[in-house]
């Protein structure tokens, strides 16, 4: 890992990255109490790792990863984040953009608030995603 995507996430954990990953944690738990939202539970527990140590990972579709589509890039899967939407998504969701403004407000802070529209845009429909290390070439 290069020095500046280690100083970029440790500056991302006071810029809101422990918050939010705690709060993926947190959905997780709350997935796991039923059994239907254990598959919900592993993508928040994922995404929380994500939304801890961002820089130099990135999230792609399962589909083009693994060249061949699965139960969670399919019909089922469009189903499942509509669910997730319903009941967690737009909050996470929210939560990431309110950190997002409070980011842009300082030009320093930018980079960061990219990183929260990132995981934005992720927590409206996480199923059928991967995150992958950032390739370097």
């Amino acid at each position: 890992m290069s020095v500046f995507r280690f100083i970029f996430n440790v500056a991302w954990l006071l810029t809101g990255g422990i918050v939010m990953s705690l709060l993926w944690a947190l959905v997780g738990i709350v997935a796991c109490i039923s059994i239907i939202g254990i598959p919900f539970a592993r993508s928040c527990f994922v995404i929380a790792q994500f939304a801890l140590w961002p820089f130099g990972n990135e999230i792609e579709n399962r589909e083009y990863v693994n060249r061949e589509s699965d139960i969670g890039t399919g019909g089922l899967g469009l189903l499942g984040n509509i669910v997730w939407f319903v009941f967690a998504g737009f909050w996470l969701a929210l939560g990431h953009l309110i950190h997002a403004v409070a980011c842009f407000v300082t030009i320093i802070g930018i980079p960061f608030g990219i990183a929260h529209l990132k995981l934005a845009m992720l927590s409206l429909a996480p199923i059928g995603k991967t995150v992958v290390p950032i390739r370097s070439y």
